[in-house]
C-alpha cells in the first residue's frame, strides 16, 4: 500500500502488435491478484501516431510517479517503413530507450528456468537443458547502443563506452543475485572496454564479494557453452550489446521467446516489467499471442517491484500448473490462444 493507504499504482504501456492483447490478460491476473491502481499511457508507435513521439514527457513523469511499470511491446512494419522513407523519423524503440534511460534502469535481469512440462519444446536435447535455472544480468544504459554512432559518405559509426562506475554498479547487481556464482562475459581478448570490464568486475569481487565463485568467459565461447552446458551456469553478467544476444539465445531453452520476462531495475523506483518478445504484428487481433511471458513479468513486477513475494510465487506456480496440465500456446506447437491461456493460468492462481 502507498502512504495514507493508497493501492500500488501501474503504469501499463501496451504498445505496438500484439502489446494491448497480453496488456488485456495481464490486468485480468492483477485483478485476480489483489488491488491495484492503473494508470494505461501509449509508448512506441501508438505513441508516435497520437503525438509525434515514442516516448512524451508525460508518459515518462507519469512512469517516474508509479510504484511499477509494465510494459508490452513496441515497433511494427508500419513504423519501420516510414523510417525507410525518412531516417530521421522518430522509431518505435526510441521509446523503450528513453524510458529506460529516464528511469535510471541500468541492469536488466532476464530469468530462464524451462518449465518442467516443456522440456520437449525446447530446440535443444532435455538431457542438456534439465536443471536449468539462471539469470542473465545485462547492463542497459551503457555500450554501444548509448554511445556516439553517426554516417559520414559510404562509413558509419557506432562507438562503445563504458565507464568503471557503470561496470561496478552492474556487478554488485550480479554478485548480490548469485546463488552460487557468477559468470561474467566479455571480448577482451579484442576490445579495450572489455579488457575495463573485466579488471573491474574482478576487483569488485576481491573487495566486495569474495566468497562468490567469479569466472570469466569470452562472449563467443558463452554461447556456444550456453547451448551445450546451461545448467551449468548460475549468473551472467554481461554489457549491453552482449546480454542483448545472450539473453534471446538463452530464450529458446524455454522452448520460445513467448516464455520469457524481464524485469529492469535502477537503485530506486519500483522498475520497468517485460516479455522479451517483439510485437508480433503477423497475428495481431488474431487471438494467438502468447500471454505468458508477460504473466511471468508480472511475477517480477510483483516480487521486485511491490515486494508480493508471496503473489509472485503464486503466479509462477499457476502457470506451471497449466502447463502440466496440458496448456500449450502455437508458438509451442499447440493450439490455445491468448483467452484460452489466461483462462487456464487464472483457474490455477
Amino acid at each position: 500500500m502507498r502512504p495514507g493507504g493508497a493501492l500500488p499504482l501501474i503504469v501499463m504501456l501496451p504498445g505496438d502488435g500484439i502489446g494491448p492483447e497480453i496488456t488485456a490478460a495481464a490486468r485480468e491476473l492483477l485483478d485476480a491478484v489483489g488491488d491495484f491502481d492503473f494508470d494505461e499511457r501509449p509508448i512506441g508507435g501508438a505513441s508516435i501516431d497520437a503525438h509525434g513521439s515514442a516516448l512524451t514527457d508525460e508518459v515518462l513523469e507519469a512512469c517516474r510517479r508509479a510504484d511499477a511499470v509494465l510494459l508490452a511491446a513496441v515497433g511494427g512494419p508500419k513504423w519501420d517503413a516510414a523510417v525507410a522513407a525518412d531516417p530521421t523519423a522518430p522509431r518505435p524503440e526510441q521509446g523503450l530507450l528513453g524510458l529506460r534511460k529516464g528511469l535510471g534502469l541500468f541492469a536488466n535481469l532476464r530469468p530462464v528456468r524451462p518449465s518442467p512440462a516443456l522440456l520437449d519444446a525446447s530446440p535443444l536435447k532435455r538431457d542438456r537443458i534439465e536443471g536449468t535455472d539462471l539469470l542473465v544480468v545485462r547492463e542497459l544504459t551503457g555500450g554501444i547502443y548509448f554511445g556516439e554512432s553517426g554516417r559520414e559518405g559510404d562509413t558509419a559509426h557506432d562507438d562503445c563506452a563504458y565507464s568503471v562506475p557503470e561496470i561496478e554498479r552492474i556487478a554488485r547487481v550480479a554478485f548480490r543475485s548469485a546463488r552460487a556464482k557468477v559468470t561474467s562475459v566479455d571480448k577482451a581478448n579484442v576490445l579495450e572496454t572489455s579488457r575495463l570490464w573485466r579488471e573491474t568486475v574482478t576487483r569488485v569481487h576481491v573487495e566486495e564479494f569474495a566468497d562468490v565463485p567469479l569466472d570469466h568467459l569470452l562472449v563467443d565461447n558463452a554461447a556456444m557453452q550456453l547451448v551445450s552446458r546451461p545448467a551449468d551456469f548460475d549468473v551472467i553478467v554481461t554489457e549491453n550489446l552482449f546480454g542483448d544476444i545472450l539473453s534471446d539465445e538463452a530464450a529458446m531453452l524455454t522452448g520460445s521467446l513467448g516464455m520469457l520476462p524481464s524485469a529492469s531495475i535502477g537503485d530506486t523506483g519500483g522498475g520497468l516489467y517485460e516479455p522479451v518478445h517483439g510485437s508480433a504484428p503477423d497475428i495481431a487481433g488474431t487471438g494467438r499471442a502468447n500471454p505468458l511471458a508477460m504473466f511471468g513479468s508480472v511475477a517480477l513486477m510483483l516480487r521486485h517491484g511491490l515486494g508480493m513475494a508471496d503473489a509472485a510465487a503464486g503466479v509462477e506456480s499457476a502457470v506451471d500448473r497449466a502447463l502440466e496440465g496440458g496448456l500449450l500456446t502455437p508458438d509451442l506447437g499447440g493450439e490455445a490462444g491468448t483467452e484460452e491461456a489466461t483462462r487456464a493460468v487464472l483457474a490455477n492462481l
